[in-house]
């Protein structure tokens, strides 16, 4: 019988269905469909099943990528999906915002030998609605109570993580978020046309269904004191993120009309679930018939750029420091967004935001070129003389990065110890915190990142505590 894997030399790579960009931009829905059956068996048959499989290395979850293809391709999806949930959390939530093409796609050896990389993150999403659709996501049911209980500070992908793996370990989970819906960024800052929201919320509702208590609108550190949390739990993660955008230094940059690319985005995301918002409502945080530039060259740039579009804005330009293949955003992304009608000025950078402190008008930047190139590969940029232009702008989005909250100072803990980027320093390569019982993960310990490191960082969190409560538990016995 012929085998049904390494396909790659009579398959030609395909990407499942995209809407067009006209029609797309009228709404927020996801621009990408799901594999048809016979389509994402054929993709998954273009797997190589190399005997070294730099996607699985590429992958920050180490996902069983060759294993779970093989499967795909043989028909075996319910066992493929086994293989997925195996080692990740939020398989289907991967599959659709991880940047694939700088990791497990970007690794494959097919993609590095010229023959076009297998489709993993599309295949990871379409194994997990398949999943979804047919009843194989079992509901967390553990085998027995512990007896223990933890806290977890913050609802994002870190803290879903790590509850499900300690709710099905028989903890007791309580999960405690500052806003009113769980999710973190999964809900308020990634847009629905990269992640709708049922997508988000049907892993939520399995979580709660399992027995995890969620407290949402709880301000630990405000209105609840982090004191109060440790002394009800037997074990505390903090998995809070990193919220405190970066902002510009610029002459202007306190004129009205410059805003932060989370504000911005959250404002959105409440519109679509139907709140009111009134910055959204008065202006303020709309880009509907304005002149857009967004600052930056990550993904949450990308988000606004694209957000600007579908909102109305008259145009939209995207103002980074680098070029295009120094771009911290997924090519995939900007891509996008052109096809979209975002205009890149690629190498400008920010001197002064336009106009007076009642309304912004434009932003001033500078051409500029790249000078050195350090040893994690990043290149350095120095303006070139006599380049000013300007650009006309209504509203300026800053989507600079995110840096971390004060934390002692925050939850009134002089002995949380911070690392040299005010993140929260952990012991080696551990989640332990200076604080006994209270663990870290997430951005809030390896600064802002990408989602796929926050799902990693919560399992890892979540072992390490089941084994700290578990040997506390023998000791007392």
């Amino acid at each position: 019988m012929a085998s049904a894997n390494q396909k790659f030399v009579i398959t030609p790579r395909s990407g499942p269905a995209k809407v067009p960009a006209s029609d797309r931009v009228q709404g927020f829905g996801e621009i990408y469909a799901d594999f048809a059956p016979p389509a994402g068996t054929a993709q998954s048959s273009r797997c190589a099943q190399c005997g070294v499989p730099f996607c699985q290395t590429g992958c920050p979850l180490e996902n069983n990528i060759p294993d779970w293809l093989k499967l795909a391709s043989e028909g075996r999806y319910e066992e493929a999906w086994r293989q997925s949930e195996a080692t990740s959390t939020l398989p289907e939530i991967c599959g659709r915002i991880c940047p694939q093409d700088r990791l497990c796609e970007g690794a494959c050896t097919l993609e590095q030998s010229g023959w076009e990389t297998v489709t993993i993150g599309s295949v990871e999403r379409w194994l997990g609605d398949m999943a979804f659709e047919n009843g194989w996501v079992a509901p967390i049911r553990p085998r027995a109570e512990r007896g223990q209980s933890v806290g977890i500070v913050g609802a994002g992908p870190a803290g879903m993580a790590a509850a499900d793996r300690l709710r099905s370990a028989g903890y007791a989970v309580t999960i405690y978020d500052r806003h009113d819906r769980a999710g973190g960024l999964l809900t308020y800052g990634i847009p629905g046309f990269k992640l709708e929201k049922h997508v988000v919320s049907r892993r939520l509702d399995r979580l709660a269904e399992g027995g995890v208590d969620f407290r949402l609108g709880v301000d630990v550190g405000g209105d609840l004191p982090f004191a109060e949390v440790r002394a009800a739990h037997d074990a505390v993660l903090v998995a809070t993120g990193v919220y405190q955008a970066r902002r510009l230094t610029a002459p202007g940059c306190g004129s009205e009309g410059v805003v932060a690319a989370l504000d911005y985005l959250i404002a959105s995301n409440r519109k679509g679930f139907g709140d009111a918002v009134p910055a959204y409502d008065g202006g303020t945080l709309n880009a509907d018939g304005k002149r857009v530039v967004v600052i930056g060259g990550g993904d949450t740039a990308m988000d606004c750029v694209r957000t600007a579009v579908r909102q109305g804005a008259t145009s939209v330009t995207c103002l980074y420091r680098r070029d295009r293949d120094n771009m911290p955003g997924s090519a995939r992304e900007v891509a996008n967004a052109e096809e979209e009608g975002v205009v890149f000025e690629w190498l400008a950078a920010p001197r002064a935001v336009l106009g007076e402190a009642g309304r912004a008008t434009g932003v001033r930047a500078q051409r500029m070129a790249l000078a050195a190139q350090s040893a994690d590969g990043r290149w350095s940029v120095e303006p070139v003389a006599g380049g000013e232009f300007d650009l006309p702008a209504d509203l300026v989005i800053e989507a600079l990065g995110f840096e971390p909250e004060d934390m002692p100072g925050r939850f009134a803990e002089t002995d949380l110890a911070l690392t040299e980027w005010r993140t929260i320093r952990t012991a080696g390569r551990t989640k332990a915190t200076t604080l006994e019982g209270v663990f870290a993960a997430g951005d809030i310990v390896r600064g802002a990142s990408l989602v796929v490191w926050a799902v990693r960082d919560g399992q890892d969190a979540a072992s390490e505590i089941d084994a700290w409560l578990s040997s506390r538990a023998r000791a007392a016995a």
